[in-house]
This record gives structure tokens, C-alpha cells and sequence, in this order.
């Protein structure tokens, strides 16, 4: 089979299209042909060193396909189910093998690219808006990057309870795209000092909690405008991570909470991976939320989504097909 190899860590250029041997599913397994594979900010991060993995490895840790063959002990799952997978190694490949427990199914009608791209950022925008800082009407929120893969699916999910919602973006096409999710305001930040506004929009008070991906260039800045006792959730650093700093300055700022969250510990029992998934695919399925994906990419073109992605050029989800050559240009995966 083809995959996607990473034998040193370096820039886009270290990713590498091999021929390797097909693996296969040990106990408690399932063998997924992958029609999807999401193309997401952490792949960089492992794919840099940033993130530590032992080399080689194949990247990519969040895909959707159908199962070929199980494992010993698997009776969860069965040859021919749709499903989708995340946090396993691997999915830069026409075929991974991944642990029964972390499968989820795919609703039939929901096409593989919608399922691929919906399980990180969906599931993380879940985590977030429902569990991190469980928003409710009358909270407000400020989304930084509002018009990225997760960033408008946060804004999504944060007027599905009820709460304002300003986002910060890079152009005014991407404070279109902000404002068609549901972002009530949005601040051009290569323009305007987003604090500033933040402040002038919520009458000096600020906002009850900052959702961050970006962290380096906006986290210092994004503690000035929360409310006392408001939170600031970091989930990750498109921009770079956050410089050490003493966290006595949480106090005068208004005895501010900080966390880090990570996906993982969000969906540790099958119970919430199942609530999660269950909920943003339902959502999905009846409109309520929307996917945009920006581009799909053959394998081969891995290197090339990696520099697109870092250049911060694309404003939805990009996404590698690795069984493109059966379905033509269109990459129409079903």
C-alpha cells in the first residue's frame, strides 16, 4: 500500500510517499480502508518535532473508511461498516489499523470526507462550548481564528446555546465567512487591536471566556479582555506556543482561569466519544451545522496541504484522499 512516511522531522518536505506492506489488525483491531484522511494543525506539530512521536511514523490521526478485517476478540465492528476514527497514528495511508473502541460509525449518507473532516475540529468544538466552559444564553465568547476549520464550528456551537459570539480574523472575506456561521461581531485583527474592540463591544467588561488557537501572538492580550473569574481556554498554537510567564499575573487580571485541554482526555470513555460524534454528526446530518471544505488533495499531495495549511491562507478543512485514483478528479467519496 501507499503511505505517507515521516523518517526525520523537518518541514513539509519530510513527508514522503512510500510503498510499505498492508499491516495487519492485531487483537482488538479493525483494518480500515481509508477514503479520508483530515489534514489538521497537530500533524505539523509531530511532523516538526514540536510534538514528540518516534520516527518513522505515518501522521495523520484522524480519518474516515470502511472496515476490511478484524482482529481477534473484535465484536464491535464487522467488515463493511462505515466509520471514523481519531487519536491513531496512521491515517496518511490507504489502510490503517486502529482499535475497535476508538471506531465510531458513520451514518450512512454522510460522505466520507464530511466524516473525516468532522471528528477533530467538531468533536473539539463540542469539548469546548459544552464541557471546557459550558456555555449557556447571555454568555459571551470571543473566538480567535473564528473563520478556521474549528473556529467556525465553535461559533456555530456557541449560538446553538445561546451565547454572543465575536471572532477574530486575518481579512475581510474571512469576517464573511465568520458572520454566515453566526459570529455576532467580527474584528479584522491584522487591522484593528482586538482587544480594543472586545473591550468597546461588551461596555468595558469583557467577555466570559476566549476560545485560543493561536496562542503566541494573541494570548497575552487575550487575558485583558476577560471578565473576573472569566476563562481562557488555549487549545492550540497555529502562531506559535506561549512564552513561560508567571501565573501570579492571573490575579490582577480579575483571578482568571487558564486551561489547556486536549481532545483526548474529553473523549477517554466510549460514553463521550459516542455523545460527541453522535451529537455533531446528528447536527450535521439536519443542517444545523455546516462543514466547509476548503480543498482534498491525493496522497501524494501531503506535502503541499501542509505548506496551504501553515499558510494560513485557507479558511475550512483540507483533507487527503488515499484511494483518489478510484474515483477520479472529483475525489467524490461516498
Amino acid at each position: 500500500m501507499k503511505a505517507i512516511r515521516i523518517t526525520q522531522h523537518g518541514g513539509p518536505e519530510v513527508l514522503t510517499l512510500a510503498e510499505t506492506a498492508v499491516p495487519e489488525p492485531g487483537a482488538g483491531q479493525a483494518l480500515i480502508r481509508v477514503h479520508a484522511a483530515g489534514v489538521n494543525y497537530v500533524d505539523t506539530y509531530f511532523r516538526s518535532g514540536l510534538y514528540k512521536a518516534p520516527l518513522p511514523f505515518t501522521p495523520g490521526n484522524e480519518a474516515a473508511g470502511v472496515v476490511e478485517a478484524v482482529g481477534e476478540g473484535v465484536s464491535g465492528v464487522k467488515p463493511g461498516d462505515r466509520v471514523a476514527w481519531i487519536a491513531t497514528f496512521g491515517a496518511y495511508a490507504e489502510y490503517a489499523c486502529v482499535a475497535a473502541g476508538q471506531l465510531v460509525p458513520v451514518p450512512e449518507g454522510t460522505d466520507f470526507t464530511i466524516a473525516a473532516a468532522a471528528m477533530l475540529q467538531g468533536m473539539t468544538a463540542h469539548y469546548l462550548t459544552h464541557s471546557t466552559f459550558p456555555l449557556k444564553p447571555g454568555d459571551t465568547c470571543l473566538v480567535q481564528a473564528a473563520a478556521g476549520g474549528a473556529g467556525r464550528l465553535i461559533v456555530q456551537m456557541a449560538k446553538m446555546l445561546g451565547a454572543t459570539v465575536y471572532g477574530t480574523v486575518g481579512n475581510d472575506e474571512k469576517a464573511r465567512l465568520a458572520k454566515a456561521a453566526g459570529a455576532d461581531e467580527t474584528i479584522v485583527y491584522t487591522r484593528d487591536d482586538f482587544a480594543a474592540e472586545v473591550k468597546r463591544l461588551t461596555g468595558g467588561r469583557g467577555v466570559d471566556v476566549v476560545y485560543d488557537s493561536v496562542a503566541a501572538t494573541t494570548f497575552a492580550r487575550g487575558l485583558d479582555i476577560i471578565r473576573p473569574r472569566g476563562m481562557m481556554v488555549l487549545f492550540g498554537q497555529s502562531s506559535g506556543p506561549v512564552p513561560p510567564f508567571d501565573p501570579n499575573i492571573l490575579n490582577p487580571k480579575g483571578s482568571l482561569f487558564l486551561t489547556r485541554p486536549t481532545l483526548a482526555h474529553y473523549i477517554a470513555t466510549r460514553e463521550e466519544l459516542l455523545w460527541r460524534s453522535g451529537d455533531v454528526f446528528g447536527w450535521l446530518a439536519s443542517g444545523k451545522l455546516e462543514l466547509r471544505i476548503e480543498k482534498t488533495y491525493p496522497l501524494a499531495g501531503a506535502a503541499e496541504a501542509h505548506r496551504d495549511l501553515e499558510s494560513r491562507r485557507m479558511a475550512g478543512k483540507l483533507l487527503l484522499a488515499p484511494q483518489a485514483g478510484e474515483f477520479g478528479d472529483g475525489f467524490g467519496l461516498k
